[in-house]
């Protein structure tokens, strides 16, 4: 595609940095230490990252319910300062928590909603909402009696009330069964193929990896990757190849190519080795080099858990190279 007709991103974080207010003679918290990305239009972004990474702040400041300290964000091409209104409405958000009055039935949670973003009677989606949440035989139950999995998926009918570009999920299964999850990312699947761009927040590094394009990685209030996420996965450089043997052996083989060694059983071996140093088959040359007879061999490749860890840790211990790498 000619870079003329590449379309704007759906959202801009340019140098956002976010500083609490500390108590009387002491300085706030810094949650987010200029922090820069953009969010590309139509595709599942993965915003991951630790505990306290300021991931929520971020989001909050989205949302309109943190003001930055410091920097701009724009979503859907509109200020989120000077074009507050559009910003908001550009954008819906489905929070961590259950966030709705439990006396209320699922079609009345959906009609107030709307009535708050002064969508005219005629024009409310209440019905058709609830449909594709798998809502509709809800519609008239007191919202407090629906199961964990019918909440999360109110949660989402109302965040798309006021028909919003940009859908932002944060953490939306955690603590769900994995039949719950598999039908919350059908229905986020099926939005996003409608043309919404999706904004996910996750601890479930195997689910980013599967369903994001890209992915940002943010630690200690810093971005330290915004790659797609192929790309990012292939940073990983270290590779483990298992290999089961003949006979047992008493010690771990040893080879300065050799990065970890692991002796699992008499005559089981798991071999961790740097790729850009060594292949799989040179390693198992190297064994058979020592006289040791190969039976079996189960390689596994890195994935994202793999890459996040090495750059959270290195992040951790200063890796400033290993940040700049990422980005």
């Amino acid at each position: 595609m000619d870079p003329a007709e590449t379309p704007p991103p759906a959202i801009r974080i340019c140098d956002v940095v976010k500083r609490y207010a500390g108590a009387k003679g002491v300085e706030g918290k810094l949650a987010l230490k200029g922090v820069s990305f953009d969010v590309p239009q139509g595709g599942i972004f993965g915003l991951l990252g630790p505990n306290g990474a300021g991931k929520s702040t971020l989001i909050n400041i989205l949302a309109g319910l943190v003001t930055k300290t410091e920097g701009s964000a724009e979503i859907w091409g509109f200020d989120i300062d000077r074009n507050r209104r559009n910003a908001k409405r550009a954008i819906g958000i489905v929070p961590q928590e259950i966030v709705f009055d439990p006396f209320f039935t699922p079609y009345e949670v959906l009609e107030n909603q709307a009535g708050f973003y002064g969508i005219p009677k005629n024009q409310r989606r209440s019905e058709e909402l609830l449909a594709a949440v798998h809502l509709s035989d809800k519609r008239d139950a007191y919202a407090r009696t629906l199961s964990g999995g019918m909440k999360r998926r109110l949660l989402i009918a109302k965040a798309m009330v006021h028909s919003p570009p940009i859908l932002v999920l944060d953490e939306p299964t955690a603590g769900v069964d994995v039949e719950l999850r598999r039908q919350l990312w059908e229905l986020v699947g099926s939005l996003n193929a409608e043309g919404v761009t999706i904004v996910l927040t996750t601890h479930y590094l195997e689910e980013a990896e599967q369903l994001c394009d890209n992915i940002a990685i943010i630690n200690h209030g810093e971005l330290i990757a915004n790659k797609p996420t192929r790309e990012l996965v292939d940073m990983a450089r270290e590779k483990i190849v298992e290999v089961t043997l003949d006979a047992p052996i008493d010690t771990a083989p040893q080879d300065a190519a050799f990065g970890k060694v692991e002796l699992l059983d008499p005559r089981r071996v798991a071999i961790t080795y740097d790729k850009d140093r060594i292949t799989a088959g040179q390693v198992l040359n190297r064994l058979q080099e020592q006289g040791m007879r190969i039976e079996d061999v189960i390689t596994r490749e890195a994935d994202l858990e793999d890459v996040f860890v090495s750059l959270t840790s290195a992040v951790t211990t200063g890796g400033d190279q290993a940040k700049e790498t990422a980005r």
